[in-house]
């Protein structure tokens, strides 16, 4: 194949429950159509290996299949090596298999010593930020009735199950399910069950899960399901109509009526049929199940199957550099995001909006002084948003239980490391102060620790200026003098409650920076 001038290639490597995928790349430097990048696979390569059957039988990944990892492994390095891929454009990613076995920190070390690979292990959020990264491309130029339809976006895998919920093309909500094809037949074999049981115990625990996303989206008006995998391409290439090189659709009877078709045959009649390996057909009825019952419990009547993964999804986010990641429409999927959560524990939204706008005017009045990226300024704007949600479970300690409410929530588009540090920033808003004896803030990196002290002590400062919940402080101008920082609040208001309360809280923030706070 002729290489492009000026392009670059960037290769990923997901090392999944049932396989280890290859997928190289080439980016060109030129935009492409619609002002994108343009970007082309150029080359893929995949083998079965079943490291999710080892984890979710036995809880660890055995040698014989560790073996069996660091040769394809290496073998996939020759690939590279071919290509000439520098290592800084290889990003190599595992999944629920490796995320769940105990012996993990082993297989990681041996992986590096014996390949050179440093292998990032992804989250279930950070699984639906890349999902969501491949959706939107695969749609971006799809029309309104696709793009903007109420929708679940789903990806059944061996381990998990990754959902999103859109409402008009908007994120609402972000989960990951321990529900995979491997442990559901892991399960079922247990039960010494047969293919009926398989599907009363999928079909409860579907139901199950629709009632409780019932309450962050109405199923009755979700218009479409979009279905990733390996599974839902198969019935796309099968019986879907192919709209564009990026995505296919089916019908939803015709989805059905495949399913059941499948549900009737045996491993070996699949394998021969749609030549798949023997691990990839004991796993693809419970695969179309999951979305099936997905499906019968909206009022679905489309299908729709990107021709893209999460391998494509790590490339898209590669496309222009860490620069990618701060684009303002996928941020405001994680704040939609945030808010639902918020509207879930009945938080005060006017109060929360106003804390959050003040939260970021200081961030940007002290970017030159606070040293941090885009990124953090995102997690100051979740943190201001969600820091009273506690007062859901109680007024007085709320702060503490909005940092727990915020650990055990997932917010799309924020990975453990980014929620550990969100959900010290929430607990810092009030009078307590970061202290090296709290367990959750004395875990964290250096870097990590100081970046929650630096927006604690914003997040602080912004709900002091709303002490009462009134906003009746419209707006502020800031000074920033030589050792003074002023906030000069507009109109003729009496500000004796906030100036008191500034007092109170301004004491990490002039610690930090050195400026006196003064409210005028």
């Amino acid at each position: 194949m002729t290489r492009h001038a000026h392009a670059r290639l960037e290769a990923v490597i997901e090392i999944g429950s049932t396989g280890l995928r290859l997928l190289v790349a080439e980016i060109s430097a030129a935009s492409g159509p619609s002002g994108h990048v343009g970007w082309t696979v150029i080359d893929r390569a995949e083998r079965a290996l079943a490291l999710g059957r080892d984890v979710f039988a036995s809880g660890s990944i055995s040698r014989e299949s560790l073996l069996q990892c660091l040769g394809i492994l290496n073998r996939y390095r020759e690939i590279l090596d071919g290509w000439k891929i520098e290592p800084d454009h290889v990003t190599v990613i595992a999944t629920s298999a490796i995320r769940e076995a105990k012996n993990r920190d082993a297989i990681l070390d041996r992986v590096a010593v014996k390949t050179g690979f440093r292998v990032r292990v992804a989250d279930g959020i950070e699984e639906n930020r890349l999902m969501y990264l491949a959706v939107e491309y695969a749609l971006r130029d799809a029309p309104a009735r696709v793009s903007k339809a109420n929708s679940i976006v789903m990806d059944v895998g061996g381990g998990s199950t990754e959902i999103m919920l859109l409402q008009k093309g908007k994120m609402v909500a972000a989960h990951s399910f321990r529900m995979g094809t491997v442990i559901i037949e892991e399960q079922v074999k247990a039960m010494r069950g047969s293919v009926k049981d398989m599907r009363r115990f999928l079909g409860e625990y579907i139901r199950t899960t629709g009632e409780r996303l019932n309450n962050e989206l109405r199923l009755d008006l979700v218009k479409q399901l979009i279905a990733i995998g390996n599974d839902a391409r198969l019935v796309a290439r099968t019986i879907g109509t192919q709209v564009s090189d990026l995505y296919a659709e089916i019908g939803r009877e015709d989805f059905i009526s495949f399913e059941t078709e499948i549900g009737g045959l045996g491993v070996d009649e699949i394998v021969q049929r749609y030549r798949l390996s023997y691990g990839e057909a004991e796993t693809l009825g419970p695969g179309l199940l999951a979305y099936r019952f997905f499906l019968e419990i909206t009022n679905a009547e489309t299908v729709i199957v990107p021709n893209l993964s999460i391998r494509e999804g790590v490339v898209i986010s590669r496309l222009a550099g860490a620069e990618h990641l701060v684009r303002e429409d996928f941020y405001s999927q994680v704040i939609a995001s945030a808010m639902t959560l918020g509207k879930k524990f009945q938080y005060d939204e006017e109060h929360s909006r106003y804390v959050t706008r003040i939260a970021l005017k200081l961030f940007d009045c002290l970017e030159d002084e606070l040293g941090l990226d885009r990124h953090a300024r995102l997690i100051l704007e979740v943190a201001a948003i969600l820091h009273d949600i506690g007062t859901f479970v109680r007024g007085v300690d709320h702060h503490i239980h909005s940092q727990y409410i915020v650990m055990h929530s997932d917010i799309f588009g924020l990975n453990k490391e980014d929620i550990n540090i969100l959900s010290n920033v929430v607990r810092y808003h009030r009078s307590e102060l970061p202290n090296p004896s709290h367990p959750a803030y004395a875990a964290l990196p250096r870097t990590d620790r100081t970046m929650v002290l630096k927006l604690s002590s914003i997040l602080r400062v912004a709900d002091a200026l709303d002490r009462g919940h009134s906003q009746h402080i419209e707006d502020f101008d800031l000074e920033l003098t030589k050792d003074t920082f002023f906030l000069r609040a507009k109109g003729t208001h009496d500000v004796t409650l906030e100036r008191v309360a500034l007092e109170e809280k301004a004491d990490l923030f002039e610690e930090l920076f050195g400026y006196r706070l003064i409210m005028v």
